[in-house]
């Protein structure tokens, strides 16, 4: 059986940095029973607080905060990269400890944003781009998703389990 990260907040876990959450999904509630899912909020994980403040990519690239070229700051204007890059390396450990191919992650988030981010303006602007975990996972070969994309997830996933039985 193939496990599945997802950000906790996509189970109705109050971890946003509004304090809020999302979900739950029903798809995402099926695999929390089958025993797939391994939840993580990067964010939480890499020390920050729930609620904390709203935080933005410039550009909304997450490869180039890891690469050291971009930070990741708050509204306010606080450099939160070093809790931001912390959350993704502990995420990546999850996928590596469950032997993970797939994640299930928030869309359009500073951490787990898969297609599109907010460009660091704080103005709600959104370019193409992912956060700094999702951009971590896919360089380490993980399918990331977002929560409008659950049907192609669970697709993937059958595909992948088909082939590791055929």
């Amino acid at each position: 059986m193939q496990r599945i990260l997802v950000s906790r907040c996509l189970l109705g876990q109050r971890v946003r940095y509004d304090g809020g959450a999302h979900g739950p999904y029903d798809l995402l509630q099926r695999w929390q029973d089958e025993g797939r899912i391994v939840p993580v909020c990067p964010e939480v994980a890499g020390g920050l607080p729930t609620p904390r403040a709203p935080a933005e990519v410039p550009g909304g690239q997450g490869a180039q905060v890891l690469e050291g070229r971009i930070p990741v700051v708050t509204d306010s204007g606080e450099d939160v990269t070093a809790e931001f890059v912390a959350g993704a390396r502990i995420a990546l450990e999850l996928v590596r400890r469950h032997g993970i191919g797939v994640a299930v992650l928030k869309a359009r988030s500073p951490s787990c944003g898969n297609e599109e981010a907010y460009d660091g303006t704080f103005s709600g602007t959104r370019v193409p781009g992912e956060g700094v975990t999702a951009a971590l996972l896919r360089a380490e070969g993980v399918r990331v998703f977002n929560e409008t994309q659950l049907e192609a997830a669970a697709a993937w996933l059958a595909a992948r389990e088909a082939a590791a039985a055929g």
